[in-house]
């Protein structure tokens, strides 16, 4: 009964997969919010051991023999591991001077007490020390005004410290913030929004539903941006709930399926049982 094992592999990953669309969908409406999708592996015996320990062996044949399986009854499915899908999501006006949405690749930098991470979500507010923070209170970050290649080897002890790069706005003033993030009042510019890019998106971390961890500084990109700054509007999730809930009812057919293929297995093993009891 070794084989059962292989629909409880996929019942597993089917399980997973329902899990991360589940995700999904409960994140729908959740500003800035990019899906996860799973990726699957297929184990083959075949692939690990070499043909040459499930061929024929060189022997006087009998009709077992000519029954060639590569190792499939062996086979099982696996998840290989999950990315993040960073579409870009559709842009909602909200008339908030201090919503900001991002058009293009970017992220915005905020000081979390984990430290630097990367956001789409740009619906900010005024602390009451001025600071503009998420609305979980992160701190929105003003660039690091070098270039990437400076921010490698000695030269990266001259950068400025995460907390000192802050950005503040005065209580009770008109603000309005340029395509280039650029935050302006009526003495003129104050400060700038950090936008970064990055060369491989898919190395970011995804940490919680809309926080990103950049590994490496040398992924990063911080001039010469693509990325635009629209005021007054916010990046709705790139998550379709329609296409995820088709997605989720598959999934669940895939689960009962293979929930029916284990009990076969589970009744056959329970009249093996009952029949060897009998001599």
């Amino acid at each position: 009964m070794k084989n059962i094992w292989v629909p409880l592999s996929g019942q597993i990953a089917q399980q997973r997969k329902v899990e991360t669309i589940a995700n999904n969908v409960a994140n729908a409406n959740t500003p800035g919010f990019k899906k996860d999708q799973l990726v699957f592996k297929e184990h083959l015996t075949s692939l690990t051991k070499g043909s040459d320990d499930i061929h024929i062996p060189r022997k006087e044949f009998s009709p077992d023999d000519f029954y060639h399986t590569q190792g499939g009854e062996n086979a099982f499915v696996a998840v290989d591991g999950s990315y993040t899908n960073h579409e870009q999501g559709q842009l909602v006006p909200t008339s908030n001077p201090l919503d900001v949405a991002l058009n293009g690749p970017g992220f915005i930098e905020v000081l979390t007490p984990q430290g630097v991470r990367y956001t789409r979500t740009g619906n900010f507010t005024l602390s009451s020390n001025g600071e503009l923070v998420t609305l979980q209170g992160f701190k929105v970050l003003m660039p690091i005004e070098m270039r990437p290649d400076e921010l490698r080897g000695p030269a990266a002890l001259g950068v400025p410290a995460p907390e000192d790069r802050v950005l503040r706005l005065p209580h009770n003033q008109p603000v309005t913030i340029s395509r280039e993030g650029e935050v302006l009042t009526r003495e003129g510019s104050i400060g700038k929004i950090s936008v970064v890019e990055f060369a491989d998106k898919q190395a970011l971390k995804k940490e919680g539903n809309n926080l990103f961890i950049n590994p490496e500084e040398a992924n990063s990109k911080r001039v010469d941006l693509k990325t635009t700054v629209a005021q007054g509007f916010i990046e709705s999730s790139n998550v379709n709930a329609i296409e995820e809930m088709s997605e989720l009812i598959k999934a669940h057919r895939h689960f009962e399926s293979i929930q029916k293929a284990i009990n076969a297995y589970d009744s056959i093993t329970g009249k093996a049982v009952n029949d060897l009891a009998k001599f």
